[in-house]
Protein backbone atom coordinates (compact mmCIF):
# COMPACT_ATOMS: atom_id res chain seq x y z
CA UNK A 1 0.00 0.00 0.00
CA UNK A 2 1.52 3.42 -0.98
CA UNK A 3 0.80 6.35 1.10
CA UNK A 4 1.42 9.88 0.76
CA UNK A 5 1.99 12.54 3.71
CA UNK A 6 3.36 15.23 5.12
CA UNK A 7 6.46 14.76 7.39
CA UNK A 8 8.51 16.66 9.69
CA UNK A 9 11.73 18.24 8.31
CA UNK A 10 14.25 15.66 10.07
CA UNK A 11 12.31 12.63 9.18
CA UNK A 12 13.59 13.42 5.23
CA UNK A 13 17.09 12.49 6.68
CA UNK A 14 16.86 8.78 6.04
CA UNK A 15 15.96 9.01 2.75
CA UNK A 16 17.96 12.11 1.96
CA UNK A 17 21.32 11.11 3.59
CA UNK A 18 21.34 7.47 1.25
CA UNK A 19 20.44 8.89 -1.57
CA UNK A 20 21.33 12.41 -2.40
CA UNK A 21 24.54 12.78 0.58
CA UNK A 22 25.71 9.19 0.48
CA UNK A 23 29.06 9.45 2.57
CA UNK A 24 28.34 12.95 3.81
CA UNK A 25 27.86 14.01 7.40
CA UNK A 26 23.90 13.25 8.82
CA UNK A 27 24.37 17.14 8.87
CA UNK A 28 24.68 17.73 5.56
CA UNK A 29 21.07 16.88 5.09
CA UNK A 30 20.03 19.56 6.75
CA UNK A 31 18.94 22.36 4.09
CA UNK A 32 18.70 26.28 5.10
CA UNK A 33 15.13 27.23 5.26
CA UNK A 34 13.66 23.26 6.37
CA UNK A 35 12.19 24.35 9.27
CA UNK A 36 10.30 27.49 8.44
CA UNK A 37 6.75 26.79 8.60
CA UNK A 38 6.05 28.30 4.92
CA UNK A 39 8.58 24.80 3.89
CA UNK A 40 6.59 21.69 3.57
CA UNK A 41 7.86 18.15 3.36
CA UNK A 42 6.52 15.25 1.50
CA UNK A 43 7.23 11.22 2.61
CA UNK A 44 6.16 8.26 0.54
CA UNK A 45 5.41 5.36 2.32
CA UNK A 46 5.04 1.84 0.86
CA UNK A 47 4.05 -0.61 2.84
CA UNK A 48 4.38 1.45 5.78
CA UNK A 49 8.05 2.30 5.15
CA UNK A 50 9.64 5.93 3.92
CA UNK A 51 10.63 5.31 0.73
CA UNK A 52 10.72 8.48 -0.64
CA UNK A 53 10.84 12.91 0.25
CA UNK A 54 10.57 15.78 -1.40
CA UNK A 55 10.48 19.03 -0.22
CA UNK A 56 8.80 22.17 -1.16
CA UNK A 57 9.99 25.99 0.02
CA UNK A 58 8.12 29.01 -0.83
CA UNK A 59 10.95 31.00 -2.65
CA UNK A 60 11.17 33.24 -5.44
CA UNK A 61 13.76 33.32 -8.57
CA UNK A 62 14.66 36.37 -10.57
CA UNK A 63 14.49 34.66 -13.77
CA UNK A 64 10.90 33.96 -13.18
CA UNK A 65 8.08 37.08 -13.02
CA UNK A 66 5.21 34.42 -11.49
CA UNK A 67 4.40 35.45 -7.82
CA UNK A 68 3.99 32.36 -6.61
CA UNK A 69 7.04 30.55 -6.71
CA UNK A 70 7.83 27.49 -5.16
CA UNK A 71 11.31 25.25 -5.28
CA UNK A 72 11.06 21.49 -5.11
CA UNK A 73 14.28 20.48 -3.31
CA UNK A 74 15.67 17.17 -2.03
CA UNK A 75 13.65 14.69 -4.23
CA UNK A 76 15.04 11.18 -3.77
CA UNK A 77 13.57 7.78 -3.63
CA UNK A 78 15.61 4.50 -2.04
CA UNK A 79 17.33 2.84 -4.40
CA UNK A 80 15.28 -0.31 -3.87
CA UNK A 81 12.52 1.28 -4.49
CA UNK A 82 13.33 3.44 -7.57
CA UNK A 83 12.14 2.79 -11.08
CA UNK A 84 8.83 1.66 -9.74
CA UNK A 85 6.72 5.06 -10.54
CA UNK A 86 6.89 6.18 -6.59
CA UNK A 87 9.19 9.77 -7.55
CA UNK A 88 6.44 10.33 -10.12
CA UNK A 89 3.38 9.68 -7.42
CA UNK A 90 5.66 12.19 -4.69
CA UNK A 91 6.16 15.00 -7.55
CA UNK A 92 2.15 14.53 -8.89
CA UNK A 93 0.93 14.72 -5.23
CA UNK A 94 3.05 17.94 -4.64
CA UNK A 95 2.28 19.36 -7.62
CA UNK A 96 -1.27 18.82 -6.55
CA UNK A 97 -0.67 19.84 -3.35
CA UNK A 98 0.37 23.06 -4.68
CA UNK A 99 -3.06 23.74 -7.04
CA UNK A 100 -5.34 23.34 -4.44
CA UNK A 101 -3.63 25.96 -2.10
CA UNK A 102 -2.27 28.78 -4.99
CA UNK A 103 -3.21 29.68 -8.12
CA UNK A 104 -1.12 30.34 -11.31
CA UNK A 105 1.91 28.97 -9.58
CA UNK A 106 5.50 28.09 -10.52
CA UNK A 107 7.64 25.34 -9.54
CA UNK A 108 11.86 25.39 -10.38
CA UNK A 109 14.18 23.20 -9.01
CA UNK A 110 17.65 22.45 -9.38
CA UNK A 111 18.06 18.73 -10.94
CA UNK A 112 21.32 16.54 -10.93
CA UNK A 113 22.22 15.36 -14.30
CA UNK A 114 21.11 11.80 -13.43
CA UNK A 115 17.44 12.99 -12.39
CA UNK A 116 17.03 15.16 -16.00
CA UNK A 117 15.06 12.68 -17.77
CA UNK A 118 12.85 12.33 -15.26
CA UNK A 119 12.11 15.64 -14.97
CA UNK A 120 11.46 16.10 -18.44
CA UNK A 121 8.98 13.36 -18.54
CA UNK A 122 7.13 15.19 -16.00
CA UNK A 123 7.02 18.31 -17.99
CA UNK A 124 9.95 19.88 -16.65
CA UNK A 125 11.89 22.08 -18.70
CA UNK A 126 15.29 23.07 -18.62
CA UNK A 127 16.39 27.07 -18.12
CA UNK A 128 19.66 28.31 -18.96
CA UNK A 129 23.26 26.05 -18.81
CA UNK A 130 24.24 23.24 -17.15
CA UNK A 131 26.11 23.90 -13.36
CA UNK A 132 28.41 22.20 -11.11
CA UNK A 133 27.51 22.33 -7.30
CA UNK A 134 30.25 21.77 -5.18
CA UNK A 135 30.76 18.39 -3.67
CA UNK A 136 27.33 17.06 -5.58
CA UNK A 137 27.75 17.45 -9.06
CA UNK A 138 26.56 18.55 -12.58
CA UNK A 139 22.99 20.19 -12.66
CA UNK A 140 20.09 21.88 -14.94
CA UNK A 141 17.71 24.82 -13.57
CA UNK A 142 14.69 23.04 -14.45
CA UNK A 143 10.62 24.99 -14.34
CA UNK A 144 7.39 24.09 -15.13
CA UNK A 145 3.81 26.26 -15.02
CA UNK A 146 1.29 25.12 -12.85
CA UNK A 147 -1.99 26.49 -13.80
CA UNK A 148 -5.09 26.33 -11.57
Amino acid sequence: MLEIKKIQPTDTYIVRHPVLRKGKAIETCRFENDELPSTTHFGCFFEGKLVGVVSLFEKSNNLFEEKNQFQLRGMAVLEEYQKKGLGEKLIIFLENYIKNNQENALIWLNARESALKFYEKLNYVVIGNVFDIKDIGKHYMMFKHLDS
